[in-house]
């Protein structure tokens, strides 16, 4: 296989109702957006980048100047549109998610997902904690973009559900910490 692997995605397209209404994936930590940790920690693992981003799209370009900005062809489906969208622009084997508000994502973690997929012969995987499933930190073929138009159509929005339908790889991570979501004031003052 010639060149790279991995499209990483960062998920940045919610409303940000918990924050108030405020861009999660621009709101700062330690001087610097949410979202430009996360993509410090994810630009390693993976080749291309994307940005699902539904608003200040001109904002999360300035991020990450070789990242695409996608913005969801239908509003309101929450981060399975998000996927929907990158996997119609992913141009490599595999699209790595993220969740924009997740500044300690392991640094290990698309190696892991897709060691486990592929021993697995999965077309998905995601990974899991103590806590349970963490769905947005998932490992997806492109292939399964059709499954998820579908179930879209069909006015579902459960990313457990779709990802529990695929051929899926569940892998466990030790350390629920690197998965914690900042998705409040209190949130972000706590990590601060």
């Amino acid at each position: 296989m010639t060149g790279p692997t991995f499209t990483g995605l960062l998920l940045a397209g919610g409303a940000g109702s918990r924050m108030g209404g405020a861009d999660k994936g621009l709101v700062r930590l330690h001087g610097q957006p949410l979202a430009a940790h996360v993509l410090a920690r994810l630009a390693p693992q993976v080749g291309p980048l994307l940005i699902s981003a539904n608003r200040h799209a001109a904002a999360y370009a300035a991020l990450a100047p070789a990242a695409r900005v996608l913005a969801d062809a239908t509003p309101g489906q929450g981060p399975l549109g998000g996927w929907l969208a990158a996997l119609g622009a992913c141009t490599t084997p595999w699209l790595a998610t993220v969740p924009c508000d997740a500044p300690a994502l392991p640094l290990d973690l698309v190696a892991r997902l897709h060691a486990a997929a592929l021993a697995q012969g999965a077309d998905a995987a995601v990974a899991t904690t103590g806590e349970g499933w963490q769905p947005t930190f998932a490992l997806l073929r492109p292939q399964l973009a059709p499954s998820l138009a579908a179930y879209l159509a069909s006015d579902r929005r459960a990313i457990r559900h779709w990802l529990a339908r695929q051929r899926l790889a569940v892998v466990p991570f030790d350390d629920s910490a690197a998965f914690a979501n900042l998705n409040t004031p209190d949130d972000l003052a706590a990590a601060g």
